[in-house]
């Protein structure tokens, strides 16, 4: 962000007191008036303009409709005068060009022609009043006077929105960053659980952050869009975070596990969902915590879901988790190629996992995931799962 929160701040203040001050009437960008009068009539534009002038306007004049257009074209104008029967048969055109082109700009009719239905007609086009032949300079000065204060509230109004744009784009802007620190202490705060694990399990922290990184590059391969990406990776990140409440003799045991143990290693699915749901901001992450060991055919657990009962983000965990399981160490065995991965993985296809999701992992060339992994293995520095910027390299 270029402005610190301070900064933000200051301009939404001063933007929101310039905009109450136009609305109150305390800002008036009152001054002498440039007005355009549009009349074929020698006298009549004469006597108009000298009328005018002696209240401290500015006159410009044009004798035909289309003198007019030149005259917007090269000039800026607080008001127009007009006459509508012209001999060029201008004056309707011209009416209908400035309603669109100058909305900002009234127009004051000036004709002999007394229909009701033509006065109507102009009104209708967007003229601001409509002053019959012959006039008394009265009538003219007051007609004017009129014009100009519906163009000041024109103006202010036009003004008034374009602060309160303003202030919606500060107050944006401000937002944004708050949410975003926000963000960032939340991921701290899920990456000091992931730590908490780790005292636990010293497997865990490899682990969750290969898999991460995995998930991830699945998840952008398969066109998942940047919200469901962060939802997703803290749900990668995450899914072992049940097994904090597993015994530590179970979860520690260098050998197999009894049928009665694997029955309690299990409840870590069910155990980790109940820890994240109550937390609004992982209530999504959490149904991949709570899916990440179903299978695509309904063989898995904990709840024996299949096919789309399954998260998405959890049917391209499975792929990622297998991954990582089948090309590291274990105490029970020595780990194998990711050739041999790719193999296991592809053969269970429709079984253990979403065919779809299978033939997108298959469209990811084997090295993208060794660089992955010598990538994470070799980081330094503190590794944010959801700060998506530091996996390069993924699809």
């Amino acid at each position: 962000m270029a402005l610190n929160l301070a900064e933000l701040g200051a301009k939404q203040f001063a933007l929101e007191r310039t905009a109450e001050a136009r609305r109150r009437g305390i800002i008036s960008p009152r001054g002498t008036a440039r007005i355009l009068v549009v009349e074929n009539d020698e006298h009549v534009r004469t006597m108009m303009g000298l009328a005018l002038q002696n209240q401290g306007h500015i006159i410009h004049y044009a004798a035909s409709g289309y003198m007019a257009t030149d005259a917007l074209k090269n000039d800026s104008f607080d008001l127009i005068l007009t006459d509508i029967l012209m001999r060029d048969g201008h004056g309707i055109n011209l009416l209908d060009r400035i309603s669109a082109e100058y909305p900002i700009i009234p127009v004051v009719v000036v004709t002999a022609v007394q229909e009701v239905r033509v006065a109507i007609d102009t009104m209708r086009r967007g003229a601001f009043d409509y002053l019959l032949k012959p006039f008394e300079r009265p009538e003219l000065l007051k007609c004017v006077v009129r014009a100009l204060d519906h163009r000041q509230t024109l103006v202010e109004e036009h003004s008034y929105q374009r602060d309160l744009e303003q202030i919606v784009r500060a107050r944006t802007e401000l937002l944004c960053q708050v949410v975003e620190d926000l963000e960032h202490s939340y991921d701290i705060t899920l990456e000091a659980l992931g730590d908490a694990l780790d005292l636990k399990d010293s497997e865990t922290e490899g682990h969750s952050k290969r898999v991460t990184a995995y998930t991830i590059a699945l998840a952008r391969a398969a066109g998942i869009s940047p919200i469901d990406l962060k939802v997703i990776a803290r749900g990668a990140f995450l899914h072992d975070i049940g097994k904090m409440a597993i015994p530590d003799h179970i979860l520690r045991k260098p050998g197999k596990l009894t049928p009665q143990e694997q029955v309690i290693m299990r409840e870590h699915c069910t155990l980790g969902y109940q820890i994240l749901r109550k937390i609004p901001f992982l209530n999504e992450s959490s149904e991949i915590v709570h899916c990440h060991q179903e299978f695509f055919d309904g063989g898995g657990y904990p709840r024996g879901l299949q096919g789309s009962q399954i998260p998405i983000g959890a049917r391209l965990f499975a792929i990622a988790d297998t991954l990582d399981a089948i090309t590291s160490d274990r105490p029970y065995r020595n780990s194998s190629s990711f050739d041999a991965a790719r193999a296991e993985i592809q053969r269970c296809a429709g079984t253990q996992f979403d065919p779809g999701a299978v033939e997108v992992f298959l469209r990811i060339p084997t090295e993208l995931w060794m660089e992955l992994r010598s990538e994470i293995n070799g980081q330094n520095r503190r590794f944010l799962a959801f700060d998506l910027s530091q996996l390069r390299g993924t699809p």
